[in-house]
């Protein structure tokens, strides 16, 4: 029975508002499981009753301005806390710099208890409650979201929904031979059924960890793995792990997250006979998750790890009427801006900025670089058939770019996971590196440096033109290069991931505030963009955006308009000056530098960019 006596009007008025459609929901899904409804139910309130107020103000002023993350003055950073200042109570001390760099949404990387040597970089949780030891505590994390919200910096965290760590309690009771722990999992005496599986699921991790089973010798079981072997998928067919999950969530929200990353969300339906991506069950779940939020955290966003190409990213947004997500990944974008580097070609790109920039202006993507994981090459080969051009040499060629393996490349990447026979490596790299920023330093050649930190400055002004929110990698906007350390670690070694999640440099940090310093220069250039970001309306992502033909197949031109502004971003990927004519006949000024733009017409520097932005009204 559905406990409702005491509740507090606030919270019953919002769940009146919305449990028609969740109950309707669980029970279709669950197969009208009233008790494990009504269990779900009493539990939301006690969430409710445990936020802090300081948390439920928040939550009612997101709730009187629900575009609140959609402005063009948000900033995102990206980091690993252990690698940028160790622990907890040290990011706390390093906000200033955090403030500094312009980043208002920050994005902490996994820092719940995970075991050493079979963490997966923390995407394998043995205590959702509780904080990696060597990080700090959940009071820690409490009070550093506190600082954050002091200063308007919103927080995000990974929830990693899909499996546990071996070393969960429910997966230690299982392995004890606990029956309602094993019914969380997916246990099987033989391999009958997984065999089935095994023939229409793919392999995520074909070289480092094939398979998507694993023979527990512990408990003479057979457990589903679908990412690495001490990961056990969730059965979320089962009622009671979506409702302690979702009690994770929640407690996760409690202590100060903005932003709950739905970690791997596509794989969390398991169904024989197909892949067990993107099955419709996904999208109730996810649906449940967003109605539970508004009702117990409503200032609370779900962010969708959703790495596929753009006509199954996009249905993670739900739709007007039942939304899902609040925000999504721009991961094919990002692919083919790498791709785009190596062969100077921004035909793909503008193929694919299209296809973002018609999508309805409510879907909130975030716009990236590079991230804690690899490049992977999920690119249109259909559409680049027609160039003539082959799968697996076209991935071969980037790889060899992006490495520095072609000649007169000055990336410094690294592979992953590489499949020699599938020609399906994956990339690894700081931006700064991918740009040659390392290959200029280590040769000391100040003209290359120069070139390559202007390759670096115009990827970021192209990632700020975007509608949506940039997220920058901790150490981009100092331009860090690859940390290879990683290679003398035993815990590390076999990842090439670990290549661009190197401790923060704070010696090149320190370089910025000191008079000539590239370092300086490459900062407060990018600190440039983000503050006229902020201030010019045609940020907005209420903004009309769409690609400009430039008559250039190295320079990528975009067009954005708002409330009386327009702006046409060029992007030269390639090594020639190119001269561009600005459409309209309205006077261009060039954004960066405040100068009039004679006549409309512009050279746009090999590897550079230009901002003109015109006054229409």
């Amino acid at each position: 029975m559905i406990e409702r006596e005491s509740w507090k009007p606030e919270f019953a008025k919002r769940f009146d508002e919305r449990q028609d459609e969740l109950k309707w929901l669980y029970c279709e899904i669950y197969k009208n499981d009233e008790a494990a409804y009504e269990w779900l139910c009493n539990s939301l309130y006690g969430y409710y009753t445990d936020r802090k107020e300081t948390l439920k103000r928040l939550d009612r002023k997101r709730v009187s301005n629900p575009d609140w993350y959609k402005q063009n003055d948000m900033v995102g950073m990206m980091m690993y806390t252990n690698a940028f200042a160790g622990n907890l109570k040290g990011v706390k001390e390093k906000l200033d710099y955090v403030e500094k760099s312009g980043a208002n949404y920050l994005h902490f990387m996994p820092l719940l208890e995970s075991p050493e040597g079979k963490s997966d970089g923390g995407y394998a949780v043995a205590d959702f409650r509780k904080v990696q030891p060597e990080l700090g505590t959940m009071k820690d994390l409490d009070s550093l979201t506190a600082a954050c919200h002091k200063r308007g910096i919103s927080c995000c965290l990974d929830f990693v929904m899909n499996h546990t760590s071996e070393d969960h309690e429910w997966a230690k009771a299982a392995i004890a031979g606990d029956e309602e722990a094993r019914k969380r999992y997916f246990f099987y005496d033989t391999w009958d059924i997984p065999n089935q599986y095994e023939k229409t699921v793919p392999q995520v991790f074909p070289t480092t960890a094939p398979g998507n089973f694993t023979w527990r010798d512990d408990c003479k079981k057979i457990v589903m793995t679908m990412f690495y072997p001490y990961q056990w998928d969730l059965n979320y067919a089962n009622p009671v792990v979506f409702n302690d999950m979702v009690g994770n969530m929640l407690y996760l929200a409690n202590r100060g997250i903005d932003i709950i990353r739905l970690d791997a969300v596509p794989y969390i339906w398991k169904r024989i006979g197909t892949d067990c991506r993107n099955q419709p069950e996904v999208h109730t779940l996810v649906r449940m998750m967003r109605i539970i939020s508004e009702i117990v955290c409503p200032g609370t966003l779900l962010l969708g790890e959703v790495v596929m190409e753009p006509a199954k990213v996009v249905p993670y947004f739900g739709s007007v009427e039942k939304p899902e997500c609040h925000m999504l990944y721009n991961v094919t974008t990002m692919a083919s801006t790498w791709h785009t580097v190596a062969t100077r070609d921004v035909r793909l790109l503008r193929r694919q900025m299209d296809q973002v920039s018609v999508l309805p202006k409510d879907y909130v993507f975030l716009n990236y670089l590079r991230c804690h994981d690899d490049i992977g090459w999920g690119l249109d080969y259909p559409w680049l058939k027609q160039f003539g051009i082959d799968e697996v040499a076209h991935k071969k060629y980037l790889n060899d770019y992006l490495t520095g393996a072609w000649e007169g490349s000055d990336s410094r990447g690294e592979l992953y996971n590489d499949d020699p026979t599938l020609g399906d490596a994956r990339l690894c790299g700081t931006t700064a590196s991918l740009c040659g920023v390392e290959a200029a330093l280590f040769e000391q050649d100040k003209e290359k440096l120069e070139k390559c930190l202007n390759l670096d400055k115009m990827l970021h002004a192209y990632m700020f033109t975007q509608s949506g929110i940039p997220v920058i990698y901790s150490g981009d906007e100092i331009a860090q290069v690859n940390d290879y350390d990683y290679h003398y670690d035993i815990h590390k070694a076999s990842d090439s991931r670990y290549l661009h999640r190197g401790d923060f440099n704070w010696e090149e940090a320190a370089q910025v505030d000191k008079k000539g310093s590239w370092q300086g220069k490459f900062f407060y250039e990018l600190r440039k963009m983000e503050t006229l970001r902020a201030e010019h309306p045609v940020f907005n992502g209420k903004a009309d955006v769409w690609t400009v033909d430039t008559y250039h197949n190295d320079v990528l031109g975009i067009g954005r308009y708002y409330e009386g502004e327009q702006l046409f971003g060029y992007f030269n990927f390639g090594g020639e000056d190119r001269e561009i004519t600005i459409p309209a006949d309205y006077k261009s000024v060039n954004l960066m530098t405040g100068k009039n733009i004679k006549a409309n017409r512009v050279v746009v520097k090999p590897y550079s960019y230009v901002w003109a932005l015109q006054k229409l009204a």
